[in-house]
């Protein structure tokens, strides 16, 4: 029986010749990730264990991004906490403010995520990786530190859906819009415990920010891990970014799925997810009626890199934000922001009405930089619609493309360009 993208990495990690849907493995991992918010409890597990030092100072990632700078004094104790443990293991991935991004827009714009690598992160996005060719999920802080004493964890061997991507975008269509339209029709649990590895001849078509955002949201629909065939463009990514060496692993042509699916990209429409769960989606022309809004954010994990800022950035040149709205922008990285500046996007979201934050996780959690008192609806660009996410339990949050964000934020209620 042959073998899914997934599990040839996970089987090469795990020293074996092959594994099988359900099989429980131990396998190596080539990084231990941790943020400002899981790594706390992580690091509390490791002095436990009273080890002098962690398996690996070089394969493990900590990335404040979640309340940095620190919005009060429980998260400057858990910055502390991980600075603390960061340099007393000499931990060579530790990002400070500064030089810190949101983390997974950070590790592969710094090249520690490279193809046919396995990756845990406390942070259950950490499937965003998936992008690059790389087995890469999410765990729990516990997980996390054994990873860190260890270098190894369990997993059991998810079996796979498989997407055939065909066709290309109509303008200000956009990955984002393929993962909600994916999400809408296969549910939050469709793809429980499975890996989705998109095909076809469509992914040549796909930007890498689109793939990030595609891989970024699998855990919407329950997915352990999403994947990306390795192709030129990965490639070309990985030798920008990256020193390491990468593998590149391929599905066998017997690859068993549990389920197939073709989608046309030419024939979807901007899509958004309706309050209060990633699959409650409608296209733009479904939404019959004018629904007003009161603030709008544009970043995070899923959509705060440099090309969903320009798309924003095209929409709003020369225009203004409706009166009363508020459009708060996030740069993803350090790196992402200076070249929003470069390029003159950060003048067009000031000119516009808006204002733009220093790289952080902010309002996506209702953490701070944009928390929703109550009633107040928000057209965000995160990954997560559930009641009270952004803030006051009666708020609404609709998720959305950067384009549509844009657009709405200028018109005062849900609207995409073009509509």
């Amino acid at each position: 029986m042959g073998m899914t993208m997934t599990q040839k990495i996970l089987a090469s990690h795990a020293g074996l010749e092959s594994v099988t849907a359900g099989q429980l493995i131990e396998a190596d991992l080539d990084l231990v990730l941790g943020n400002d918010i899981t790594s706390p409890v992580a690091i509390k597990e490791m002095d436990k264990m009273k080890l002098d030092s962690v398996f690996d100072k070089d394969k493990i990632a900590l990335v404040p991004d979640h309340f940095v700078p620190n919005k009060d004094i429980k998260s400057a104790e858990h910055c502390k906490c991980v600075r603390e443990f960061a340099l007393k293991n000499n931990i060579t991935n530790y990002f400070e403010v500064g030089e810190m991004g949101i983390e997974h827009a950070l590790l592969p714009e710094k090249g520690l995520t490279v193809a046919g690598d396995v990756i845990i992160g406390a942070d259950s996005h950490t499937c965003t990786y998936g992008a690059l060719g790389a087995f890469s999920t999410g765990v729990g802080s516990t997980d996390m530190a054994a990873g860190m004493a260890t270098g190894k964890a369990w997993f059991k061997v998810p079996s796979a859906i498989k997407f055939n991507i065909t066709g290309k975008f109509n303008e200000y269509v956009t990955g984002k819009d393929l993962i909600l339209h994916i999400i809408g029709m296969i549910g939050v649990d469709g793809a429980l415990y499975r890996s989705m590895e998109f095909v076809g001849d469509g992914i040549k078509n796909l930007s890498m920010d689109d793939r990030f955002t595609i891989a970024n949201m699998a855990i919407e629909a329950g997915a352990k891990n999403g994947i990306f065939p390795v192709d030129d463009l990965t490639i070309s990514y990985l030798k920008e970014h990256s020193k390491r060496e990468y593998k590149v692993f391929s599905a066998d042509p017997d690859a068993v799925y549990d389920e197939e699916y073709t989608i046309d990209l030419g024939t979807l429409k901007p899509t958004v997810a309706f309050p209060h769960l990633p699959e409650n989606t409608k296209t733009i022309d479904e939404i019959k009626e004018k629904i007003m809004i009161d603030q709008v954010v544009i970043g995070s994990c899923t959509n705060g890199r440099i090309d969903d800022l320009r798309i924003a950035a095209k929409l709003l040149k020369g225009r203004h934000i409706k009166k009363g709205m508020r459009l708060i922008v996030l740069p993803a990285t350090q790196e992402i922001y200076l070249t929003a500046i470069e390029e003159g996007l950060v003048r067009t979201f000031i000119e516009a009405g808006g204002v733009v934050s220093t790289p952080t996780c902010g309002p996506c959690l209702g953490g701070y930089m944009g928390v929703l008192a109550a009633g107040e609806k928000c057209v965000s660009t995160t990954n997560r619609n559930f009641v009270g996410r952004m803030g006051d339990v009666t708020s609404e949050i609709y998720l959305a493309s950067p384009a549509v964000a844009a657009e709405s934020a200028v018109k005062g209620y849900i609207a995409a360009p073009g509509y």
